[in-house]
C-alpha cells in the first residue's frame, strides 16, 4: 500500500507565510525604468527635460537610469539590452525616429515603451494623446497605464506611425539632408518640392486583386497622423489589426486650400482626390527603385515593397483615456501653422507671423498657378 506524505500543520503554515511574504516583496519592489535620450533629435534642448525627469519621477514607484545615445543605432542597442534585463519601461526622449529605433527593440517583449515627445512632428505621441510638455508626459509614465498596440513592417523595416512612398517620402529625404530641424524647415521643403514633383504610377496588390493608381503619394498608416496634427488617415486605429491606406491622386492648384484644410481637420478622407482602403497586408509596385519612408525616416528601396500590420506587438505606456485639452477651432491652415512657428512668442507679434504666413501662401499659389 502506497504511503501518503502528511506534513505537520506548522510546516504548511510556514510555507504559506513564505509565499505570502514573497508576494508582498514583489508588490513592494520598485519598477525599473530606463530613459533613453537622443541629444540632437528635434528642436528642444534636452537638459531641461532631464531636470524635469529628476524632479518629477515617482521615486516611490520607480528606480530609473538615464542613457544618452552616442551614435546612430545606439538607442536600439540600449533598448534591447534593457529588455533583456527585463526592465519594466524604456522611455524614448526624442522624436519619431528615436521612438522607432527604441520601439523596434521592444516589440514582442514584456518591456513597455514610454514617450516624452520632443521631436519635430511627434505623430505617435499625439495619436496616443500623450501631452507635448515634459511634465504632462512624465505624469503618464508615473500613472503607468500600459496597453498593447499594433505595429507595421515595410520592406523589413518596422514602423509604428506611418510609412509610404511618393511625395512624403521624397520630402522626408530632403528634410533629413537639410541640416536643420523643425516644422518651418519641413514646410519650406514641402512648398519648394511640391512645385516640381511629378506623380508616379503604382500598383497595389491585396487579397482581392491588383489595381493601378497614378498617385502623388501612398501612405500606409498604423496611427492617424504624420505629426503636428496633420491627419493623413483620420480613421486609423492602433489596435484594430489593420492599416489605413491613403492614396492622394494628382491634383490642381484649386485643390490645395481644401486639401490643406482637411489634412489638419481630420477630414482629408472626404476629399475627392483621396482614395482609401483598409487591409492587413499589401504589396506596392512601382516602375523604378526609389525612396520610401517609415516613421519619417527615408531609405532607398526596390520596385516591390511589402507592407503589413502585426497585431498587438508592442506594449506601450499611454493615458488610460484622452486627457482634457483645448478645443480645436475651425481655423484655416495658416492659423494652424502659427502654433508651430519657432521663435520667442513675445518677440514676434501674432499679426507679424500671420502676415509672414499669408505672404508665403500667396507666393506658393502664384507659383503653382504659373506651373499649371
Amino acid at each position: 500500500m502506497e504511503k501518503q506524505l502528511v506534513f505537520p500543520k506548522s510546516i504548511v503554515l510556514l510555507q504559506r507565510i513564505k509565499i505570502s511574504n514573497q508576494s508582498i516583496m514583489k508588490m513592494n519592489e520598485k519598477k525599473r525604468v530606463t530613459f533613453i535620450v537622443n541629444p540632437i533629435s528635434g528642436t528642444h534642448g534636452k537638459e531641461a527635460i532631464l531636470r524635469t525627469v529628476e524632479e518629477k519621477i515617482d521615486r516611490n514607484q520607480y528606480d530609473y537610469t538615464i542613457c544618452r545615445t552616442q551614435y546612430a543605432g545606439h538607442a536600439e542597442e540600449l533598448a534591447l539590452h534593457a529588455a533583456q534585463e527585463e526592465t519594466d519601461i524604456v522611455v524614448a526622449i526624442g522624436g519619431d525616429g528615436t521612438i522607432n529605433e527604441i520601439g523596434r527593440a521592444l516589440i514582442h517583449t514584456e518591456t513597455a515603451l514610454g514617450i516624452i515627445p520632443c521631436g519635430s512632428g511627434n505623430g505617435l505621441a499625439r495619436h496616443l494623446h500623450i501631452p507635448m510638455d515634459t511634465s504632462g508626459a512624465l505624469q503618464v509614465i508615473n500613472d503607468g497605464h500600459c496597453r498593447q498596440i499594433d505595429y507595421g513592417i515595410i520592406d523589413k523595416h518596422p514602423f509604428f506611425c506611418t510609412c509610404g512612398v511618393g511625395f512624403d517620402a521624397f520630402v522626408s529625404l530632403k528634410f533629413a539632408n537639410s541640416g536643420k530641424r523643425g516644422l518651418l524647415t519641413y514646410l519650406e521643403n514641402t512648398l519648394h518640392e511640391s512645385l516640381t514633383y511629378s506623380p508616379e504610377t503604382y500598383e497595389i496588390e491585396n487579397a482581392s486583386g491588383t489595381k493601378k493608381y497614378k498617385a502623388f503619394l501612398i501612405a500606409c498608416a498604423n496611427a492617424s497622423q504624420y505629426g503636428n496634427n496633420a491627419y493623413i488617415a483620420p480613421q486609423a486605429s492602433l489596435s484594430d489589426g489593420m492599416m489605413d491606406i491613403t492614396i492622394l491622386e494628382p491634383f490642381t492648384v484649386l485643390d490645395v486650400p481644401s486639401l490643406s484644410f482637411q489634412l489638419f481637420h481630420k477630414t482629408i478622407d472626404q476629399n475627392s482626390r483621396i482614395k482609401t482602403m483598409k487591409d492587413k497586408k499589401i504589396t506596392i509596385r512601382r516602375q523604378s527603385e526609389g525612396v520610401f519612408h517609415y516613421d519619417g525616416d527615408p531609405v532607398m528601396g526596390g520596385t516591390t515593397l511589402e507592407v503589413e500590420i502585426i497585431p498587438a506587438g508592442l506594449k506601450i505606456v499611454a493615458p488610460e483615456k484622452k486627457l482634457p485639452g483645448p478645443q480645436e477651432s475651425s481655423m484655416n491652415i495658416l492659423q494652424h501653422f502659427l502654433e508651430f512657428f519657432e521663435g520667442n512668442p513675445l518677440a514676434v507679434s501674432l499679426s507679424e507671423r500671420h502676415r509672414q504666413l499669408l505672404k508665403l501662401n500667396q507666393n506658393l499659389l502664384r507659383r503653382l498657378s504659373k506651373r499649371s
